[in-house]
């Protein structure tokens, strides 16, 4: 029974936090919700450039183009939205195909 139970626990997903970093400096880095894959939608748009995100907040923080901070990391700019931020777990079947956005 203890073998089963353990199996159990080991294929549930972490909850989704309010806030979300994929900075492993960052105190918002949770590493166990990146062993699975995240959609973000911002208003009313599917994003995969998100570095960090807050849902109650309402914001997005994106990398500025090729721009670098002193210390090599993209420079990040934050976007408010005017939809509510939409954080959702996407399984391997509803994967957009990133070769036909427009």
């Amino acid at each position: 029974m203890e073998n089963q139970a353990m199996t159990d626990t080991n294929t549930q997903r972490p909850a989704l936090p309010d806030h979300l970093s994929i900075d492993p400096r960052s105190p918002h880095h949770v590493a166990a919700v990146f062993e699975h894959d995240i959609g973000i939608r911002f208003n009313d748009k599917d994003r995969f450039d998100v570095e960090e995100y807050s849902i109650s907040e309402g914001w997005i923080k994106v990398p500025a183009n090729k721009t670098l901070d002193r210390k090599g990391k993209p420079l990040l700019i934050k976007l408010k939205g005017f939809l509510p931020l939409n954080v959702y777990e996407q399984s391997l079947l509803s994967r957009p195909n990133h070769s036909h956005q427009s």
